[in-house]
């Protein structure tokens, strides 16, 4: 395990002091006291669990500031978008939650078949127990905390592991949880890829993770070796089509938002454009005027900005680059940006066209600022291009055509989509979140998510008559009786 895991997770990371040990010891013994604990948190009702989901509430609203100061020092996320992209959606799920927890947890009856007359069917949800969440750096803070407000929704203990890529969070993260809980409750441990490893070795009855496919495999083999569940938010190429009714100004102003916030390290984010080949030009221009509008004009006027984020480490700028250089190498031309300061982790606003299935930047997940754009003749001749991949976590479609919606939506496969419009998917706590196959497995947000953290745990209760009418000894009588009840009824 150690040697699979490591690779994918250790290079140029650094360890931020913990205030929980990592040590084996320690992370052992944290976790003994939780499953010991598990059960007394089994048993907490509706209002003491929005209890505490409340005090992660409260204390982010009066850390606000210092959570702000932790994302720019490690990879200078604008404030604004701190708020959308980590607090939001997180202030969101608290507040649907505690708003509807109540009723989440009540028993749902359901209906009786008629074979079963006399009896009573329900559906508790209870807790899985003992869950461990393995959060990202893109969104450091919502991502660690949006899965434990779920989790102690549904009734659970937790320890989080936060990313090392982001140390000043992942202390503040740290910092929050020991004021607000007991360790038996919930508990932090950092530290770099030996500490994850050391976590995925134990018999967790749930796992949360958040990141890349590669690792998402690695963390399912280790869940797969005590049986236990799991929830993968992945990624991979989530396809954005403007196809030829779209309204260019709407779409080029959106695409450019969801491309470029936080610098394209989003797992929702557009990560490559099909548009009708009628329409590219008009788009593309639109789409140069919209960056402009929001991060200056090409050069040193974007790197200046203070609303544009920065490349999270010098391993994933170095990556990133390399797509591009890739494509360049092998006949894409770049249309829009491709300055970089590696000093600075600094990549400009990048468009990059001309590109061929055989180029790495259409065979990997981008995570940064750079978007490939494919123009297509037809509409399926872009569904060629998005089935011959693997199912994306998200699908964006642009169009003024129900036809064509319909067309598209009928004839792929994807986590979620949005319809004229980019990302909101992750904020809206009426449907699910998630991704299918290797953009992701299990669902997140509002009532999806508390599910997710819960068995569903089906009772059935005899209130009267008997079913001892097909016992044996099987007569004729008795089996006739029981050919009935199983075709006919």
């Amino acid at each position: 395990m150690t040697k699979s895991f490591l690779p994918y997770l250790s290079n140029n990371m650094i360890t931020s002091q913990p205030i929980v040990s990592s040590q084996a010891t320690d992370i052992q013994a944290i976790f003994d006291k939780q499953r010991r604990y598990a059960q007394q948190m089994a048993l907490t009702t509706a209002a003491e669990r929005i209890e505490r989901i409340q005090r992660i509430l409260r204390w982010t609203e009066n850390h606000e500031a210092e959570l702000m100061q932790a994302m720019h020092a490690d990879f200078r996320k604008p404030a604004a978008e701190v708020l959308l992209g980590d607090l939001g959606a997180l202030i969101y799920e608290i507040k649907h939650t505690c708003k509807n927890l109540k009723s989440w947890m009540k028993p749902k009856r359901v209906p009786t078949p008629l074979p079963l007359i006399g009896t009573t069917g329900q559906v508790w949800h209870e807790p899985k127990g003992n869950v461990l969440i393995i959060s990202p750096w893109n969104y450091p803070f919502g991502l660690a905390l949006k899965p434990l407000v779920t989790a102690i929704s549904a009734g659970n203990v937790a320890i989080i592991k936060p990313s090392e890529m982001t140390p000043n969070v992942s202390r503040i993260i740290n910092m929050m949880i020991s004021e607000l809980f007991s360790p038996e409750e919930v508990a932090v441990f950092e530290g770099d890829a030996s500490v994850a490893t050391q976590l995925l070795e134990l018999p967790f009855n749930h796992i949360f993770f958040t990141g890349s496919p590669a690792v998402g495999k690695v963390v399912m083999t280790a869940a797969a070796k005590h049986l236990a569940s799991v929830t993968l938010e992945l990624g991979g190429k989530s396809p954005v089509i403007v196809d030829e009714t779209a309204n260019i100004q709407s779409a080029a102003e959106q695409i450019a938002w969801g491309k470029f916030f936080n610098n394209g390290q989003t797992c929702i984010a557009p990560d490559y454009l099909l548009v009708h080949e009628s329409v590219k030009e008009p788009f593309m221009q639109a789409f140069r005027a919209s960056v402009t509008k929001m991060y200056g004009a090409e050069g040193p006027t974007v790197a200046k900005s203070v609303d544009y984020c920065r490349i999270v480490n010098g391993r994933h700028f170095q990556r990133v680059r390399h797509l591009i250089d890739d494509a360049v190498q092998q006949g894409a031309q770049i249309t829009l940006g491709g300055q970089t300061d590696e000093s600075d982790n600094y990549i400009a606003p990048t468009v990059v066209e001309n590109v061929t299935d055989t180029m790495a930047i259409m065979q990997e997940e981008i995570f940064g600022p750079v978007l490939p754009v494919v123009s297509y003749h037809d509409r399926d001749e872009a569904l060629r291009a998005i089935n011959s991949r693997e199912k994306p976590l998200a699908l964006y479609i642009q169009s003024k055509s129900r036809q064509n919606i319909n067309y598209i939506m009928e004839r792929t496969s994807a986590g979620d989509t949005v319809i004229n419009d980019l990302m909101w998917q992750f904020g809206h706590m009426e449907i699910p979140f998630g991704g299918v196959n290797n953009s992701g497995i299990g669902k997140a947000n509002g009532y999806f998510g508390f599910q997710e953290f819960s068995n569903q745990r089906g009772v059935i209760r005899r209130d009267f008559g008997t079913s001892k009418f097909i016992y044996p000894p099987y007569s004729d009588k008795i089996k006739k009786l029981i050919s009935f009840l199983v075709k006919k009824l």
